[in-house]
């Protein structure tokens, strides 16, 4: 379908897989941006019977979680005689989102050999830098926390050829990384973001909200 040579470029969310390991990134790009995103703020503060003087502290960054469903589809890759969509349909999209919550199963080989060598601890593979991308002012880095593949349709060879994805996310901040690891200066520079459009939201004239004779301290 032609578009309005002057309306806006519409951004494409992502997920990105960072592996130090791997020199090329894992690129997801949703095909169609989510109509609705949940996000969920619980502020980490002191628990318990705190003292008085700490009931207004807080510990860290608030616990986000992000609920999303992304819809993979098909037909237009099959409208541009896409081969790979012919052949597969959508299989291989799913799969790379499938492979950010999958070790490498070089690295389970390799510890299935220590293993058999008589290694006492083997230490579990670390899963990639994960970044949920909404936007310029919203690069986020993330942990998969539930994944749900409802498969709508399928060709003769039965690849899917649409599914809807419902993905589940908890935003890492700085509480979760070492101040070494790049995702807490990702989380870090997300937060200046987030401050600095703080301040262009805030009501700085209080008369506007309470009226003229009200003193707050």
């Amino acid at each position: 379908m032609t578009t309005f040579p002057g309306s806006p470029r519409i951004l494409k969310g992502a997920l990105v897989g960072v592996d130090p390991s791997v020199p090329v990134p894992t690129v997801i790009i949703f095909q169609y941006n989510p109509d609705t995103l949940t996000r969920t703020l619980r502020p980490r503060a002191p628990g318990g019977d705190a003292a008085r003087s700490e009931v207004q502290r807080l510990t860290g960054p608030p616990e986000e979680t992000i609920k999303v469903d992304v819809e993979i589809d098909a037909t237009d890759q099959l409208e541009k005689n896409d081969a790979i969509a012919g052949s597969l349909g959508i299989y291989p999209q799913l799969s790379a989102l499938e492979m950010l919550v999958y070790p490498k199963s070089a690295l389970m080989i390799a510890n299935t050999a220590l293993l058999a060598a008589g290694t006492i601890e083997i230490i579990p593979p670390d899963a990639p830098l994960t970044l949920f991308i909404w936007g310029a002012k919203r690069i986020l880095p993330v942990r998969i926390t539930d994944f749900s593949i409802t498969e709508e349709a399928h060709d003769q060879a039965l690849n899917p050829m649409r599914a809807k994805v419902g993905l589940g996310l908890r935003v890492l901040s700085t509480n979760d990384f070492s101040v070494t690891d790049p995702g807490y200066y990702v989380f870090l520079a997300h937060q200046v973001v987030k401050e600095t459009l703080s301040v262009v939201g805030t009501v700085s004239d209080l008369t506007a909200v309470a009226g003229s004779n009200v003193r707050l301290l």
